[in-house]
């Protein structure tokens, strides 16, 4: 590759990334109508009613195989998947008729809504500021962030589920999109988040929610689950380590991050979370389920703005080695980058 060449995969590149992180920080998410995660969720939330069985069919599903719903899943889950990709793919390729410094930038426009570190910094602060007020007030905030039962949670606990979730979504909602968006551009960066959307939404082993709206996703969202899964596996060690920067892991380098991670149910968000409790020398948990860093301490009022700066270190470190990345797949030739 010429340098001319190289110099304007480096711009396609490099430029929408600083873009999308730039227009997170100076105005945070656009508005709902405009917002694609929204209209996933919507799609993913209509077509979720009908397909997990509800509990009148509580008897017939519990602890038996079912196959259908296992397929009709994974066809739902692409009947949305094709058109969010096949829209990022004809964006990314139409801006090839602007000029390379215009299509670099409308390109991290379009990246911005696909990640979001403010808002998830803010919503960590509001647990904290309501945490202040009362635990009762601290334990309703955080139930905007987590999926788990807040109701028996002292403060130190609220604060550990805070920092959980801002390591877990350090990944989920800023280094992975970014990851995928390095490898595959705009159409990457989709995929992955109508991914992580659909696994939020469908991903449960079992009953989720109460009353008549309770649902049974151990069939119905396994397909969902195992995407999200597979291609969250690199960007959340990969998170992990950003994370974790120079400090050393107890019991030695990966081999004591590693160990910590496996502790928890899921294979990819006890990496980030593992890390953030070593670099702060924190015990972070679930009550009832798993303990990362045992030895640490439990949180207090400023480990919830120390987490957050770590995230902030974290995301401009990533920033710089994502960028790398993209600039390697645009050199390395076509695929989804060409335009």
């Amino acid at each position: 590759m010429g340098l001319e060449a190289l110099g304007a995969a480096g711009l396609a590149a490099v430029v929408p990334i600083g873009v999308a992180l730039w227009l997170d920080r100076s105005f945070g998410e656009p508005p709902a109508m405009l917002h694609p995660v929204v209209w996933m969720g919507r799609y993913l939330g209509r077509v979720g009613a009908w397909l997990a069985p509800g509990p009148a069919q509580r008897a017939r599903v519990e602890g038996r195989v079912d196959g259908p719903r296992l397929a009709a899943g994974a066809v739902l889950w692409l009947l949305g998947a094709v058109p969010w990709v096949a829209l990022a793919w004809a964006l990314q390729h139409g801006l090839a008729r602007l000029s390379p410094w215009l299509g670099a930038v409308v390109l991290g426009g379009l990246l911005k809504p696909l990640l979001a570190w403010r808002m998830l910094r803010d919503e960590v602060r509001a647990v904290e500021a309501a945490l202040a007020a009362s635990l009762e007030q601290g334990r309703a905030r955080l139930a905007w962030l987590v999926s788990r039962d807040v109701s028996r949670l002292d403060a130190a606990q609220v604060r550990e589920s805070a920092i959980e979730s801002l390591a877990e979504n350090f990944n989920d909602s800023v280094l992975a999109p970014l990851f995928w968006f390095a490898v595959a551009g705009l159409p990457g960066a989709a995929l992955y988040r109508y991914a992580n959307t659909a696994d939020a939404m469908w991903g449960y082993p079992g009953w989720r929610g109460e009353g008549a709206a309770a649902r049974y996703w151990a069939w119905a969202g396994k397909w969902a689950a195992r995407v999200d899964d597979g291609l969250s596996w690199l960007p959340a060690r990969l998170s992990a380590w950003l994370l974790l920067g120079t400090a050393r892991a107890p019991g030695g380098g990966a081999w004591g991050l590693g160990a910590e991670a496996r502790r928890t149910p899921s294979p990819n968000s006890g990496w980030p979370m593992a890390a953030m409790a070593l670099r702060l020398g924190l015990r972070l948990g679930k009550p009832g389920v798993y303990q990362l860093n045992a030895q640490g301490r439990a949180p207090g009022p400023e480990d919830v703005a120390r987490a957050i700066e770590l995230g902030r270190r974290a995301l401009l470190s990533g920033a710089v080695v994502m960028a790398l990345l993209a600039l390697l797949c645009r050199a390395l030739g076509e695929g989804p980058w060409s335009a």
